[in-house]
């Protein structure tokens, strides 16, 4: 029998999607992840979702302030990307160096981002490794003179307009 996981993996490798760094800020420590599980869920009320895995800094966060941040990210942040996603150093300060965009709930958003979304958390739904975390949209806002940076077969790319 075949493992449907593995399967799964396989064929969401073909799909391709934006990349976005989810931040959540408490007790003076930030933290945040590179995800591509983001996914807009409803316009009145201003819902977004996110699913991190549940033995993630980035989940714990969230999970004790009851606030996060979304950037999607522009073509030019693949090293942003890779940062977050825990291919540097596991100490590293993953904000180091860079510039910070903070809106209502103050949690720290990556400067030149083609896209923000600031939440509080609405409802969450614990799964058996990880959790579905659907949040408040507070504020949004977009900077059009930018392109996305996506995510196809494992590799960062640009789209072509």
């Amino acid at each position: 029998m075949p493992d449907n996981g593995e399967a799964l993996r396989h064929v969401m490798r073909r799909w391709t999607s934006g990349v976005a760094v989810v931040t959540s800020t408490w007790e003076g420590r930030a933290h945040g992840m590179t995800v591509n599980s983001f996914t807009s869920i409803s316009l009145d009320p201003p819902l977004v979702s996110v699913t991190l895995a549940n033995d993630t800094r980035t989940h714990a966060m969230v999970s004790q302030a009851g606030v996060f941040g979304v950037t999607i990210l522009s073509e030019m942040q693949s090293e942003l990307a890779a940062r977050f996603a825990g291919r540097g150093a596991p100490d590293q300060d993953r904000f180091a160096g860079l510039d910070l965009v903070r809106l209502e709930t103050g949690c720290p958003l990556l400067g030149n981002g083609l896209a923000f979304v600031d939440c509080r958390v609405y409802a969450s739904h614990p799964l058996p490794h990880s959790t579905l975390f659907i949040g408040e949209v507070l504020q949004a806002r977009t900077v059009d003179s930018l392109h996305p940076l996506v995510y196809f077969n494992r590799e960062y790319h640009r789209l072509e307009l």
